[in-house]
């Protein structure tokens, strides 16, 4: 950035003449920074930056302030990037563009993810300076993801199909050179018929044939990049081969300019490593294409069009003219088209490919329906609620997507690596060569020696390592309803020591539910029950719900009762036939001068096990018993002890009382028990117990916002506010608490993944360069060929993919 460069920022959260004061004094406070200017009208601030670290300066200071600098992600696709260099190239040349915050380069899926602040640079100017660095980018744009299957099948069938031409030409060479030295009679065959050197010359002309077909784009790639100064893999096959072939042409042509002893041909060497190399681009086109299967599979399940109700006709029309408001049909076994209410009509719909929930649902007037969704045997009527971009599932995708071009903390040492890798082989092929020429046999044993160098370094296994695995490794936890919203959880939650649970909603169902309801006496359980409804129908408290939905879901007429009449926070008196009857807490039906031994024990009983106890009198007695309470999850004992097989301490903290809190604790079986703890006690409490370790927050709440957010790692139910998940790291698709034991699991599967092929990668090079070098020569006379270090460097790479593959079929216990 040059100096004094003005720069205009847009700028959240300003709405008075006082946050435009405090961004101003903020900005001031920056000392690269002069003529400041805050513009509240149009949110902005301006400036003239005299020094390349003043923007990220200014950011910082705004962010520090409450007031961020606006920003906007991109998503790039990226040509010609091949390996773990060019990855790393293209990671700094959109770094260095003013105003980028955040760069995550996927060379699985060769995408680019980029936030930049709005108002300083535009997707133009990213896209140019990828553009330049040899790298061309293209912004993905429409409502979905691009589903690039369909381009990844046909990169894959040209790689082959060049393979199987560039093969075809080499096998004749190959076997005219390296059967004349491994079989004496072929050697004198070519002898006695066609001659060595026009033996030399076919080689020559089909070996120009492949280099010039399907081996050219090793050049056109390599040699550009080599005068960059950035080369990459295409460089080192390009010089490899390319020294090979032209030592061979002077052999054939120009022999007098080498020593006697040096001539020889290595025309077998750059056709056969050319179609090695293409073979082991076509496995990896193949492989990296079903790495992002989650993704095609997710955007697969958008249907294309939708039948809309114009004054009730339907109309089939496309899904990009669908809008908010607008009235569909949805027909049995159709699959929901956006995000909706039911108007009328009943069906179960089967949500298993979003949430990974494998019983459908009973959708009936009022409900919520996703688009993606699968429609059962019922016909709805829905009113389009979000579409487009909006919609649930596009959502779902993006945040897939971002999660899987994530730059894990691991992947930054690998990238340092690769960056400096190719230069750093480059030269020690020079060194090789050098060396064998000061102290070796001759000159065809240096270039031998060099070549394999060359050829052996495979950059595209280290850079493919860690990509790799997140890319399949987020997909399969997108499959089972875990999101990563941010990748960088993923290796996070590995090295999480505490998971605090929310209580309701999270461990318990979130709303109260009858649970107990005992006669006294030789009273009718059923006629009592009714009763009870009776006099709670009209009462807006979730306990008098619960009792109502009760006798509702038992198919029990109400009686008609009259004079309803609530006594603020006591309970409910009514009339059934002239005879009084009266509803409510232990202490409020004693008030009522009515007392029964019996009722006292048996409330005493229930409120021990934290429920929440009324008492319902008739005539001056007391007739029945009722307990609400909030029940627990029918998985969360079982999820809980999967989290502490794992190693976990589980704690749980609730906003509700001690006696409460520790009987629901005691049903879960959790570790330890936070009662009484408000929002900001709640966060608080993660603090606390963040000084035994990282710690994992589980809520689906509103108030589980600030806990989520100070939480090493935030984990929201899906089915809980929109509040919660925006503030977490991982979103639960499921509202079971299953799903935090499948996040743990994947975590450390895809760490243990990782690290696998990053051991692979890096013990491949460091023992198989040195072999190539030529370092056992000397003692075993060992010279490893350039076609076998070609094979060697293809399996590498399929290798790291095929173990990255694996996770697809993860089986979380």
């Amino acid at each position: 950035m040059l100096d004094a460069q003005h720069i205009r920022l847009e700028i959240d959260n300003m709405t008075c003449g006082g946050c435009a004061a405090r961004a101003q004094k903020a900005l001031d406070g920056v000392q690269t920074l002069e003529n400041v200017t805050v513009n509240l009208p149009d949110n902005s601030a301006q400036f003239d930056a005299t020094s390349p670290d003043a923007l990220p300066d200014a950011i910082a200071a705004l962010a520090a302030a409450g007031y961020p600098a606006k920003t906007a992600t991109a998503l790039f696709d990226i040509e010609n990037m091949t390996c773990g260099g060019c990855a790393a190239r293209v990671d700094k040349a959109l770094r260095a563009v003013p105003g980028v915050s955040a760069v995550s380069v996927s060379l699985p899926q060769t995408t680019a993810s980029v936030t930049y602040a709005r108002g300083v640079t535009t997707v133009s100017d990213l896209s140019a300076a990828a553009t330049a660095a040899g790298y061309p980018a293209h912004v993905q744009t429409g409502d979905t993801p691009t589903d690039h299957s369909a381009e990844r099948d046909a990169e894959y069938h040209g790689l082959l199909r060049q393979t199987m031409i560039a093969a075809a030409l080499a096998l004749p060479v190959f076997l005219m050179e390296m059967g004349g030295h491994l079989i004496p009679a072929i050697h004198m065959f070519i002898g006695n018929t066609i001659g060595h050197q026009a033996s030399w010359v076919i080689q020559f002309l089909l070996t120009s044939a492949i280099l010039i077909g399907p081996g050219r784009r090793f050049y056109r790639l390599g040699l550009p990049a080599l005068r960059r100064g950035a080369p990459d893999m295409n460089s080192l096959v390009a010089v490899g081969t390319g020294a090979a072939y032209l030592f061979s042409v002077a052999a054939t042509f120009a022999p007098a300019l080498l020593p006697a002893q040096s001539r020889a041909v290595y025309f077998e060497s750059a056709a056969v490593i050319v179609v090695l190399i293409l073979l082991g681009r076509a496995l990896e086109a193949r492989a990296k294409g079903r790495t992002g299967a989650a993704i095609e599979r997710l955007v697969a399940l958008r249907p294309q069009t939708a039948t809309r109700l114009r004054n009730g006709v339907p109309e089939e029309v496309a899904l990009d003219q669908i809008y908010a408001g607008d009235i569909l049909l949805v027909r049995p076994g159709e699959t929901l088209p956006v995000d909706g209410t039911v108007l009328d009509g009943e069906s179960h719909v089967d949500e298993s490919m979003l949430s990974g929930e494998p019983i459908p649902i009973l959708k009936t007037r009022g409900a919520p329906v996703t688009g993606g969704t699968l429609n059962g045997a019922g016909a709805l009527r829905i009113e389009a609620t979000h579409v487009g971009a909006d919609t649930a599932l596009s959502q779902i995708v993006r945040m897939v997507q971002e999660a899987q071009g994530a730059r894990l903390p691991i992947q930054g040492l690998v990238d340092r690596i690769t960056l400096w890798f190719v230069p750093t082989i480059m030269a020690l092929a020079a060194l090789t060569f050098a060396v064998w020429m000061a102290v070796g046999p001759g000159l065809s044993h240096a270039v031998v020696a060099m070549v394999s160098v060359l050829i052996i370094a495979c950059p595209c296994a280290m850079g493919l390592a860690t990509p790799t695995s997140i890319v399949v490794g987020t997909g399969r936890a997108a499959e089972m309803g875990v999101l990563f919203r941010k990748g960088d959880a993923l290796q996070a939650l590995s090295g999480i020591k505490t998971v605090a649970l929310d209580k309701t909603g999270t461990i318990t169902q979130g709303k109260p539910v009858l649970t107990d309801f005992v006669p006294l006496g030789d009273g009718d359980r059923d006629a009592l029950l009714a009763l009870c409804a009776a006099v709670e129908v009209g009462s807006e408290h979730p306990i008098a719900k619960a009792i109502v939905a009760a006798a509702k879901d038992a198919g029990l007429k109400r009686p008609t009762v009259s004079g309803i009449t609530a006594v603020s926070g006591g309970g409910v008196r009514a009339e059934l036939d002239g005879a009084p009857v009266v509803i409510g807490s232990p202490a409020f039906i004693t008030e009522q001068g009515i007392t029964d031994a019996d009722a006292t024990e048996r409330a005493n009983q229930l409120a021990e096990a934290g429920k929440t106890v009324l008492i319902m009198a008739h005539a001056g007695r007391a007739v029945a018993v009722a307990a609400v309470s909030d029940p627990i999850k029918d998985d969360s004992a079982a999820a809980i002890a999967g989290l502490k097989r794992l190693g976990l301490r589980v704690v749980m903290i609730t906003g509700d009382n001690e006696r409460t809190a520790a009987s629901i604790g005691a049903l879960a079986g959790v570790d330890d028990v936070i009662a009484n703890a408000r929002p900001e006690d709640k966060e608080r409490a993660i603090r606390d117990l963040q000084a035994s370790g990282p710690v994992a927050f589980v809520g689906d709440g509103i108030n589980d916002a600030p806990a989520l957010a100070r939480a090493d790692i935030g984990i929201a139910i899906g089915t809980g506010t929109d509040v919660a998940i925006q503030a977490a790291d991982v979103v639960l698709m499921r509202g079971a608490l299953g799903g935090v034991v499948d996040a743990f699991g994947l975590s450390r599967a895809t760490l243990a993944n990782i690290r696998q092929n990053l051991f692979w990668a890096f013990g491949y090079n460091v023992v198989l360069i040195p072999v190539a070098a030529g370092v056992l020569y000397p003692s075993a006379g060992l010279l490893l060929s350039p076609v076998l270090a070609a094979g060697a460097m293809a399996l590498s790479s399929v290798f790291v993919l095929s173990n990255a593959l694996r996770l697809r079929r993860a089986r979380i216990a």
